[in-house]
């Protein structure tokens, strides 16, 4: 598979397979990923690989906060900005409804909607869940590295052909995950990242996400 084929077929993947993943393959494509870029060669990421009985007993401490509600919360930081708007807003529940749409799930079923959200929290039946985190007083620019880190985990992970969902989401429970996963108390929860083979026949695999055309986003100077 080259790079092309690697980040065409990528996309987010909300229901996994039973199928176990080896851990010498996860550690094949996180010793490559070690080569992504960063500035100043920080390399500001961590990571948390779980899975078998330890992810279980994540899933199960977490799910039990969900009928909670907002209450039950407690985020790291604001996944999105309060202010979104424009075409930003326009993508965000574009991606939304498409998935929802996938699934038969009309917008006034409220509690379908809340039952596809809380899968989230059981990885998507995926086996493993990689959780990443990185010291408090790193800045955007780190963040940013960190995105690039986690852009290459999930390229190489299709050349291996396995798939993945990167799921900020978790960062709402980072403290009942704290419970579970020995992340340090001077660390942000970033991000977590569900990790396997993909569910080809699962309509919510299935679904376009709109995707801006250039001109709305690039400018070109001087070519």
């Amino acid at each position: 598979m080259n790079v092309s084929e690697a980040v065409a077929s990528r996309r987010s993947i909300r229901r996994f397979l039973p199928r176990p993943v080896d851990r010498c393959i996860i550690e094949r494509v996180l010793e490559k990923a070690r080569y992504a870029p960063s500035g100043g060669n920080l390399q500001p990421w961590n990571a948390h690989v779980v899975g078998d009985d330890a992810l279980a007993r994540l899933c199960d401490a977490v799910a039990r906060m969900i009928p909670q509600g907002r209450s039950g919360h407690s985020p790291e930081y604001a996944i999105y900005p309060p202010e979104l708007e424009g075409r930003y807003a326009e993508s965000r529940q574009q991606v939304g409804e498409a998935m929802y749409n996938a699934l038969g799930v009309p917008r006034e079923d409220k509690a379908g909607r809340l039952a596809q959200f809380a899968h989230n929290y059981h990885a998507f039946g995926a086996p493993l869940l990689m959780l990443v985190h990185t010291p408090r007083y790193m800045g955007p620019p780190q963040w940013a590295d960190m995105g690039m880190w986690l852009q290459t985990v999930m390229l190489l992970l299709r050349e291996e052909g396995l798939d993945s969902c990167a799921q900020e989401a978790w960062a709402v429970y980072q403290q009942q995950i704290r419970d579970h996963v020995a992340i340090p108390a001077d660390h942000i929860l970033f991000c977590g990242m569900s990790i396997g083979y993909r569910d080809a026949a699962a309509p919510v695999n299935g679904f376009e996400g709109m995707r801006v055309p250039l001109a709305a986003c690039i400018t070109f100077a001087g070519l």
